[in-house]
């Protein structure tokens, strides 16, 4: 398969690249770009400011790795749409890094336009970790502020936003912006040194995977008397695809990106099914109980994905490759042989969470500047790509999908919680569910 554009998966040769060992290293050796600059200090001084967008559980733990990190930092700015949400974000932080949360009065937004406040502020790197529908928003204006980013995946809930990010990265490399993504498989040992094995032919050829989020389900939050529509929904954010994208965009692009880096590639086209079952009450807003998805890659390669929100099942968070001479368990870094006897392990993980973080502040600290912006935006492309086939019930193609005119939301006008979201509920409080089939404008555009 050949690249013709940059909406086009990457077409890289993969029986080339099986041949090619790939280098393991510490620091941004596996981001899609990096640029030498001096060494990080921000005007005489050796402390890196972070700025939070968006406090919740996520947003609390990013921030937390960030102050773990080697080095002075501090946290100087934050904001959320939630007063409540950014008041125990603050004190939860504090609580750990009480010498580095520095944060005033003055540096504390509320709202949806809270995020300026943020990026006008004096902070050096910016954390985004808002639903993901509002991050292309985010990102674009962070990387127009001058800001070193670190992003949370997905970086978008539909093409346009996809479009726009990778739009807004291009800049980024131009200014010498680090951009991280939250994929932290990519900063753990085990999975660098086993995939690094693969790509160097450990089981031969490649071309068959399988990967998995299969799970219970999340949280979810009770209607607020006297909430408006666009506060419930905003709480309940993963039910709502203009928010979260759906289970299969928010959780198990983790493992579709792991397949996608795997292969160095992405797939031509997707068809799958998908539905809802048991997950199916007017908390649960509009997504589906579970997705499954043949994705296939340009010199026919397959990867066979799952994911699912129903309690009681056979449970797995997992990617597997399968080769010619054996497989591998990269979840878990093992390689088998084709009589499944195990030939390899990977040295016992670390924290991926904690270990992006390390990498990225260590980069900016000696000079390097990480750009992990091309992979995030096209493994999230990916996972809508899968959303869009389950939904409609049709195979669909990467250009298909990529330049779907479907925006779920305008992001760019939501000013409060009186707005009125781009979902609304029926009169019983349920909401519309897709239905394979009879969807395609809705869904593709």
């Amino acid at each position: 398969m050949s690249q013709n554009s940059a909406n086009s998966p990457s077409g890289a040769a993969r029986r080339g690249f099986l041949k090619t060992t790939a280098a393991v290293a510490a620091g941004s050796m596996l981001t899609s770009s990096a640029s030498a600059v001096p060494a990080f200090h921000v005007a005489g001084r050796d402390v890196i400011k972070i700025g939070l967008v968006g406090c919740g559980g996520r947003g609390t733990g990013a921030a937390t790795n960030a102050m773990n990190t080697e080095g002075s930092t501090e946290l100087v700015a934050v904001a959320d749409a939630f007063e409540g949400r950014l008041k125990g974000c603050l004190e939860e932080l504090s609580k750990g890094h009480p010498d580095k949360v520095k944060v005033s009065p003055e540096n504390q937004f509320v709202g949806f336009d809270a995020y300026k406040g943020v990026l006008a502020s004096d902070a050096d790197l910016i954390i985004l970790t808002t639903p993901p529908g509002f991050r292309p928003l985010h990102f674009e204006a962070a990387v127009n502020a001058g800001k070193h980013i670190f992003m949370e995946k997905p970086v978008a809930t539909d093409a346009a936003g996809v479009r726009r990010v990778l739009a807004a990265n291009e800049i980024a490399k131009t200014k010498n912006i680090a951009v991280q993504v939250g994929l932290q498989r990519h900063h753990e040992p085990m999975y660098r040194e086993t995939i690094a094995r693969l790509k160097d032919g450990a089981i031969g050829d490649i071309n068959f995977a399988r990967a998995y989020w299969n799970g219970d389900g999340v949280w979810t939050n009770a209607r607020r008397p006297g909430e408006s529509e666009m506060e419930y929904q905003m709480r309940n954010w993963y039910y709502f695809n203009w928010l979260c994208g759906d289970h299969i965009v928010e959780q198990h692009i983790h493992n579709i990106d792991v397949i996608n880096w795997l292969f160095d590639d992405y797939p031509v086209k997707a068809q799958g099914q998908g539905g809802r079952q048991v997950r199916t009450g007017k908390e649960h807003g509009e997504i589906y109980d579970h997705h499954f998805v043949e994705f296939t890659y340009g010199d026919n390669a397959v990867m066979l994905s799952q994911c699912r929100h129903i309690p009681g099942c056979w449970n797995s968070v997992d990617e597997y490759a399968h080769g010619s001479k054996g497989w591998a368990d990269l979840s878990r870094g093992r390689i088998y042989d084709k009589d499944g006897k195990e030939v390899w392990r990977a040295p016992r993980n670390v924290n991926g969470w904690q270990q992006e973080h390390h990498h990225l502040f260590a980069d900016l600290r000696e000079g390097r500047i990480p750009n992990e912006g091309d992979y995030g935006a096209k493994s999230t492309m990916t996972a809508i790509m899968g959303r869009m086939a389950t939904y409609t019930g049709q195979e669909i193609t990467w250009d298909q999908a990529f330049n779907s005119t479907k925006a779920l939301a305008d992001f760019d006008n939501i000013k409060s919680f009186d707005d009125v979201p781009p979902v609304l509920p029926n009169e019983d409080l349920s909401y519309n569910i897709m239905q394979p089939g009879k969807c395609w404008d809705q869904v593709v555009g």
